[in-house]
């Protein structure tokens, strides 16, 4: 616990001396923009565990941005047979750009609800990382997730990264490949992801954009023992506007 808490507190001292390097050149770039996504996707995945019950679901997002300030709420639907449950992410954060990388440090507020209702579960969790593209079209993407010990969630942590290529386009559609490995722990001693306070989780596939439209398909895997986080394909279809 204690080495987590140092980390944390690195972290911000990086976030806090960076944003110091950075602000005299950002504050020139100062323009607000906005964006609604709405998606469809067979299977609602968080970190390779299913949250729909393996059931297709409707999610939605707003978001903005003002500078290197980014803000956004994000929501959907969940598992059915818990009664009708929905969760809404809010978020914000900022994205300095220090030579070719563009950092990310922000945090998410997760609410969830049942027939309108608010529920206990709610929590923050706070994240660092960056985006580098070390050659043309390749994007490499590492972050740090980090939830502080919560009345409704232990301590926990997920490292993870992200590989993506854009390919030539192919007709009308830019086509993307992409994988993801990451791995999760929580500081309880009594598993708390299915019988276990650890796991691995990765995914990998193929996305084609054509216009405002993103069609995804990806194979998602863990290493827990639960058919909630079984080997899977997702299918998901999203539009931006504007």
């Amino acid at each position: 616990m204690l080495g987590l808490q140092r980390t944390a507190r690195a972290i911000a001292a990086g976030a806090a001396a960076l944003f110091c390097l950075t602000a005299p050149v950002l504050a020139e770039d100062r323009e607000f923009s906005w964006s609604v996504t709405g998606t469809g996707t067979s299977d609602y995945i968080f970190r390779g565990i299913s949250l729909s019950d393996e059931r297709p679901v409707f999610q939605a997002s707003v978001d903005g941005s003002y500078g290197i300030l980014y803000f956004g709420a994000w929501g959907s639907i969940l598992n059915e047979q818990a009664g009708d449950p929905v969760e809404i992410d809010f978020y914000t954060g900022i994205k300095p750009v220090l030579g070719p990388v563009t950092f990310d440090f922000g945090v998410v507020y997760y609410t969830y609800f049942w027939a309108d209702e608010p529920s206990d579960l709610d929590y923050y969790e706070l994240k660092a990382g960056f985006t580098y593209e070390p050659v043309k079209n390749l994007t490499v993407k590492p972050f740090f997730w980090w939830v502080p010990d919560q009345a409704n969630a232990p301590q926990q942590w997920a490292i993870e990264g992200t590989v993506a290529y854009a390919l030539p386009q192919v007709g009308i559609f830019t086509p993307t490949v992409s994988g993801l490995v990451g791995y999760q722990d929580a500081d309880t001693n009594n598993g708390f992801y299915f019988g276990d306070d650890s796991y691995t989780y990765w995914n990998a596939g193929l996305a084609l954009g054509v216009e405002k439209f993103t069609f995804d398909f990806r194979y998602w895997d863990t290493t827990l023992d639960t058919g909630l986080a079984d080997e899977r394909f997702v299918f998901t279809a999203s539009i931006t506007l504007p």
